[in-house]
């Protein structure tokens, strides 16, 4: 069975109704993210943090996968898929997905600040004073900009061993993210869904990429049927 790496972002959550990272004007949600999404904010002013994340946590009861997220899915049937994504919603893990690997972290999990494995499955508030075992305020499971990203080994390794990588959501301007297609194998065909995709951004061989100029949910529907056709 072939393997297909996906390279998710938050193009694939918008049509959902997840907002994006961040509007034109650098903010997310109204907040500046250094402000919002570094551990400098964090340190400032953690219960404004706390409550940013609190609010963005609670928002995943209001929305549901899409057809991207379904189709990947559906990929299973056919092929082996690990699911990379920036995403921190659950909703590949809502559509059926088996194998998913978050990047960025997860919204519905929390760490401690004094022990950073110390890591939980976390459906409400974070409150200051919610605290680990050893006594360390909890916070979001969330890579913050100026933290390392400690699944992108396990993410390059996955690339490495990919018969097909699929790029959909995702501007490819957030690193090292951005940077996994390279990974891949030289052979490896690479299929890039993004409605403000640039020919062949990447630089690579026509003869290995093809862009698909398209939202993530029809532009999913166009690549299933091309995969069922060619590889099943």
């Amino acid at each position: 069975m072939k393997k297909i790496v996906v390279l998710s972002g938050a193009g694939v959550s918008a049509e959902s109704g997840v907002p994006t990272f961040r509007d034109a004007n650098g903010l997310w949600e109204g907040h500046d993210v250094m402000e919002v999404a570094t551990p400098e904010g964090f340190a400032k002013n953690p219960g404004l943090v706390l409550e940013f994340y609190n609010q963005r946590r609670a928002s995943l009861k209001s929305v549901e996968p899409n057809k991207a997220h379904h189709l990947i899915k559906k990929l299973e049937a056919y092929f082996e898929v690990i699911v990379i994504t920036q995403n921190v919603d659950d909703l590949h893990e809502r559509a059926g997905s088996s194998n998913i690997i978050h990047l960025h972290g997860e919204l519905r999990k929390v760490r401690s600040t004094l022990d950073p494995q110390h890591v939980k499955y976390w459906e409400k508030d974070i409150n200051l004073g919610d605290k680990c075992p050893r006594g360390g305020q909890l916070r979001p499971h969330i890579v913050w900009f100026g933290e390392d990203v400690p699944m992108i080994e396990t993410a390059a390794k996955a690339c490495s061993n990919a018969d097909i990588i699929i790029i959909v959501g995702t501007s490819m301007q957030v690193y090292p993210a951005a940077s996994l297609y390279q990974f891949a194998p030289a052979q490896t065909p690479i299929y890039y869904i993004d409605p403000n995709a640039k020919e062949n951004i990447m630089g690579l061989p026509a003869q290995r990429i093809k862009t698909i100029t398209d939202k993530a949910t029809t532009g999913m529907a166009a690549l299933y049927q091309e995969l069922q056709m060619n590889y099943k």
